[in-house]
């Protein structure tokens, strides 16, 4: 065993440099073992595509209601529409049937 140590050890000086081995041993803790390693920044950057995803949908649902928001202050038969489809209200003249249904 000690033999074959030694020959790797020979060949390792005959064809790197310590100054090369000492670099590559740096980029190899760098890149693996470091505190900002590659799997790392990958999970990292695949939580903010997501994050960015679940934020672009608030933002649409956010500006839908500020939509809607604005036309009830004008339009008040849609603010009854609303009311009636939200809080199962209705008319003393009608029948509202409610149908759920089982996932």
């Amino acid at each position: 065993m000690n033999l074959s140590l030694n020959s790797s050890w020979r060949w390792v000086t005959r064809y790197l440099s310590v100054p090369t081995l000492i670099a590559i041993g740096l980029i190899v803790y760098i890149l693996f073992f470091g505190e900002n390693t590659v799997y790392e920044s990958v999970a990292l950057r695949n939580r903010i595509d997501s994050l960015e995803n679940v934020l672009s949908c608030e933002r649409d649902t956010m500006l839908h209601y500020v939509d809607l928001n604005g036309r009830l202050a004008s339009d008040r038969e849609l603010m009854e529409q609303v009311v009636r489809e939200q809080y199962n209200m209705k008319r003393p003249s009608e029948d509202v049937y409610l149908i759920e249904y089982d996932d």
